[in-house]
């Protein structure tokens, strides 16, 4: 099988060193390697992962580091890294997760076997501290159809998970900034072209999450950029008024009125699958 697909990846200030090796090396000790690797530095950076990217950049003569000079966040960086992506397939990566070792194989060709599919997804498992303590997973559907009327109430991709075709990417508008919703507000701009969606049913990607991370996906801002995103699929009518009203409601509950404690709890024990 070849190997012309891309992985994209950011790295920021926030990052702990340690968990972006791990991450890094999961992309490398894959099964099929990409034949290009390409990071952006969003900002300045510790010395420590400086020198840890420095190490990577003489094992690795694939990996293409795009410095940039000032933080741009999540939008904006991804935005730089596909424009400067070679293959048209393209594999997004965080730099704080674990990629299992089959899973680009299990993508790629899955893209190769189904030219119709713009997008291959998959499931994630979560874990705090170290990959094999397994807290829960977050099971999205898998047939475009269920996708779809999955979007419509909540985003119907694992994002760290996803493997897509860059020219279908760009032609809905590629990415753009939208606070801590870039990837949902560009999977909708591509349900509005018509592009056509999966999710693999296997465990693709790890994911690492800390004690505070439900707790913390609130507050107003939170709650504004939701429902921005909202008006968006209401306006280009996706959504009914109905179900426009109730998605609002709902996401008005969990991030203003829920306390954190709360609001970790809806999540982990009615968003999350135990595990």
């Amino acid at each position: 099988m070849s190997n012309n697909f891309s992985v994209s990846m950011s790295v920021y200030d926030k990052d702990d060193p340690e968990c972006f090796r791990e991450a890094f090396l999961s992309v490398v000790n894959q099964t099929l390697v990409p034949s290009e690797i390409v990071l952006v530095i969003d900002g300045p950076i510790s010395i420590k992962t400086k020198d840890i990217i420095s190490e990577f950049k003489s094992n690795y003569l694939y990996l293409k580091v795009i410095d940039l000079e000032h933080n741009l966040g999540h939008g904006n960086s991804r935005r730089v890294g596909l424009n400067e992506c070679v293959n048209d397939i393209v594999a997004l990566m965080d730099s704080d997760d674990y990629s299992v070792p089959n899973r680009f194989e299990l993508q790629y060709e899955f893209l190769l076997n189904h030219p119709e599919t713009s997008i291959v997804g998959g499931q994630i498992e979560e874990f705090i501290d170290n990959k094999e303590y397994i807290v829960s997973k977050r099971v999205v559907p898998t047939e475009d159809k269920q996708i779809v009327k999955y979007l419509k109430i909540r985003c119907p991709f694992n994002q760290m998970t996803v493997m897509f075709r860059k020219s279908d990417v760009i032609s809905a508008g590629g990415y753009l900034d939208f606070y801590h919703n870039e990837d949902y507000y560009l999977w909708i701009r591509m349900y509005l072209k018509n592009f056509k969606f999966c999710n693999l049913p296997e465990v693709v990607v790890k994911a690492r999450v800390n004690r505070d991370f439900y707790k913390r996906r609130g507050g107003v801002k939170y709650f504004l950029s939701e429902y921005k995103i909202q008006k968006f699929m209401y306006t280009n009518n996706i959504i009914s008024t109905y179900r426009f009203l109730k998605n609002i409601t709902i996401r008005f509950i969990l991030q203003i009125v829920l306390s954190n404690g709360l609001r970790g709890f809806v999540f982990k024990n009615l968003a999350r699958k135990k595990v």
